[in-house]
């Protein structure tokens, strides 16, 4: 009987040891949206992206495409995020799918840290090289300091090609030209293996000893001094004194094969520049906004002001990357992700062209299966429920102004 419950006991250890290793090696291929799994007043209330352009839905391994557009940093930046003072500009993809090749912000290169400033709006443009074969979500994303990542938009991009056929050759300041890709690469997998099989060494021999049970024998009776012996501490001294002296001969040998080296630049950028806005000539004040659940819709009452010198209407509201859109005045010609365009989402109980001196009190809603789609009807359950966005008026001649709005949202359950 004891050589059969040892048997099962034997088989149970394989098969949960089989199932391990299996789990480590199954990667399912993943499908869901990033921007999704952020609370809603993150993506409303931070960062706004708009006239994003991905120049490439299709592209080869080695070839580039770019992203580029604008983004606002919203001047009611909530209290529970840090404010973007070291901010990163990046892009959200599963892996190193593309390698940055350069990033800008109002045409200044940055490929480290920035400050931006509440309440501007900047101009960027981000370099990729395609690296990995597949479709891919590819996202704009602001990394700020205390703050995490910022997700914006994102759109699927197709990857063709083999990634065997990469390269990635960059010239040193030496003037040597060397391939990142594959680079040292058999140095690396010798000191992985290296460490690898020293750890496991230090393992076995600790786990030739008696364990668990006989361990916690010997310390709840007092003999914790019996479990080292004189033995155990040459051999630990000796794995200490051997890994001082291989990380010290490593170090040394390095040196002086590469004597000129810079250490990875970290500093910060101040100063960019953002767009030189012109002055508004329309202005905008939410009366009431509330959030009606079963119609998936948000009602806004605006008294909008118009002090410019032409007649204008409003065709866009834009908030957490959905644009909703009124199509009698405004269509989208950029292309943009069909499940962030409501084309026919925006209504005015009376969008005629307001005209210039000309103030008007009209009911703006914003519909579409996006607001539960993308969680941002979520917004009605946080203590501190305000919905923000970016309002689009245009002209007749189809000049465009901006306008931020921002206030408090109620939920409706009728």
């Amino acid at each position: 009987m004891k050589l059969i419950k040892d048997k099962v006991a034997k088989l149970s250890f394989v098969a949960l040891l089989m199932t391990v290793t299996a789990a480590m090696f199954y990667t399912p291929t993943a499908s869901a949206h990033g921007e999704k799994s952020q609370a809603a007043f993150m993506r409303m209330r931070t960062i706004h992206w708009f006239d994003l352009n991905w120049s490439k839905e299709e592209v080869a391994v080695n070839d580039t495409m770019t992203i580029s557009g604008k983004f606002h940093v919203f001047a009611g930046w909530p209290e529970t995020v840090d404010k973007p003072e070291v901010s990163f500009l990046n892009i959200g993809i599963p892996g190193p799918v593309f390698i940055r090749a350069g990033s800008w912000i109002g045409g200044q290169l940055v490929p480290r840290s920035v400050t931006l400033e509440l309440g501007e709006t900047y101009e960027f443009k981000v370099l990729l090289k395609a690296r990995r074969p597949g479709d891919w979500h590819v996202h704009t994303m602001m990394n700020v300091e205390g703050g995490g990542p910022i997700i914006g938009p994102g759109k699927w991009v197709t990857i063709t090609g083999s990634m065997g056929s990469f390269v990635n050759p960059i010239t040193t300041l030496t003037g040597e030209t060397i391939d990142l890709e594959n680079f040292n690469l058999g140095n690396i997998y010798f000191w992985h293996a290296f460490w690898y099989a020293l750890g496991l060494a230090w393992l076995v021999y600790w786990a030739r000893k008696p364990m668990f049970v006989p361990r916690s024998i010997a310390v709840e009776s007092g003999k914790a001094d019996s479990l080292i012996t004189a033995t155990d501490k040459k051999v630990a001294m000796g794995f200490a004194a051997g890994t001082i002296a291989i990380v010290a001969f490593s170090m040394g040998s390095t040196n002086e094969q590469y004597p000129v080296t810079t250490p990875l630049q970290a500093g910060l950028m101040r100063g960019m520049k953002p767009i030189e806005m012109p002055a508004p000539t329309v202005s905008v004040k939410v009366e009431d906004a509330s959030y009606r659940v079963p119609g998936r819709a948000m009602q806004m009452t605006l008294t909008i002001t118009n002090n410019g010198d032409s007649a204008i209407r409003l065709g866009e509201f834009n908030t957490a990357g959905v644009r909703f859109m009124d199509p009698a005045v405004a269509e989208d010609e950029t292309n943009y992700p069909d499940d962030l365009l409501a084309e026919e989402g925006l209504t005015v109980s009376d969008n005629s062209p307001i005209a210039p001196g000309e103030s008007r009190t009209v009911e703006v809603t914003a519909s579409d299966a996006a607001w539960e789609v993308y969680r941002l009807a979520d917004l009605i359950y946080d203590p501190d429920s305000r919905f923000a966005g970016l309002l689009f008026f245009f002209d007749e001649a189809g000049n465009r102004q901006m306008t931020m709005v921002d206030a408090p949202l109620i939920p409706t359950f009728i």
